[in-house]
């Protein structure tokens, strides 16, 4: 791999002979954060140093010993409060670190999903919503979620608001006012992104909700829409495995039921609840990388 200067300034000098590069070798530096040897360079062109991690996405990263750890840690139920606790930093690093994760595995998943689905496009997808909120339950949340049924890999999810509904509803608008329904632009935004990795005469497996009609038809319109009347939850904590014999929609389900156990922010019965919409996003774009990675993967 031939190493390049990072400053856009340089002009690289027109050498002659084998080794045309003006990048030459300037030894090693001990790095403390994770007790490595980073090789150095020199540009000859430029006059200027550099080594190999300058140009990656944690260059100036202290503490890098904390980011696998922490991976593991959001995506078994741990909150990033706890996470600090444990991991001995300060919670403004956890902060930090963990929004750097949700960048990296947001760009891994859309790499891993087009080299996956793209050559190959599915038959068949479900979709259904995840409900939860930010800072209060009179807040609530939507998550759109298309997962692959026969291998229960994620292929996409959105975050959109809503208003509060059933008993919170009044109180929610006289505390915050009217709260506006975005979830049709969530379900329109998932739609573009199963187009690429999706047959025009895709099987769309959902429950009976009545707004999903429209949008399928505008997205797909020789798309198969096959409705399945939803049951009630097996328990408390539980509420998206379903009291049937046979649930269609079991693969959908179930990959509810892990983002609810594996999610400390998507616990049924807890005082940790997501602060902002964005902090629920950099989330679920972590677990969503891990959850096909790792958990739905044939060694696990």
């Amino acid at each position: 791999m031939k190493n390049r200067c990072p400053n856009p300034n340089c002009r690289p000098l027109l050498l002659t002979g084998p080794k045309k590069s003006s990048v030459v070798r300037n030894g090693y530096f001990f790095r403390k954060s994770d007790s490595r040897k980073v090789p150095q360079f020199f540009c000859k062109a430029c006059k200027r140093f550099f080594t190999a991690s300058t140009q990656t996405d944690s260059v100036y990263q202290k503490k890098r010993r904390i980011t696998h750890s922490l991976w593991l840690l959001v995506n078994s139920g741990v909150s990033q409060r706890r996470a600090a606790f444990i991991l001995r930093v300060d919670r403004k690093t956890v902060v930090r670190r963990f929004r750097y994760l949700a960048a990296i595995e947001r760009a891994r998943h859309q790499e891993y999903v087009r080299g996956t689905y793209q050559r190959k496009p599915l038959e068949l997808v479900q979709f259904d919503d995840l409900e939860t909120a930010e800072q209060t339950k009179c807040k609530p949340l939507s998550v759109a979620l298309a997962v692959d049924p026969a291998t229960r890999k994620i292929l996409s999810f959105k975050v959109s608001r809503m208003p509060a509904k059933g008993l919170l509803a009044r109180t929610a608008v006289k505390k915050y006012g009217p709260r506006k329904d975005e979830r049709a632009q969530g379900w329109n935004a998932l739609m573009k992104d199963l187009k690429p990795i999706v047959t025009n005469q895709v099987i769309l497996h959902t429950d009976e909700n009545p707004h999903y009609i429209p949008i399928v038809k505008k997205h797909f319109p020789e798309a198969f829409h096959l409705t399945v009347k939803g049951g009630r939850g097996a328990s408390t904590g539980q509420g998206e495995l379903k009291r049937l014999k046979y649930d269609p929609l079991f693969s959908l389900n179930h990959t509810c039921a892990m983002l609810r156990a594996n999610l400390s922010r998507l616990f049924r019965k807890t005082w940790c609840l997501s602060k902002t919409r964005a902090g629920l996003m950099d989330h679920l774009a972590i677990y969503v990388s891990f959850h096909n990675r790792v958990l739905t993967s044939s060694s696990v």
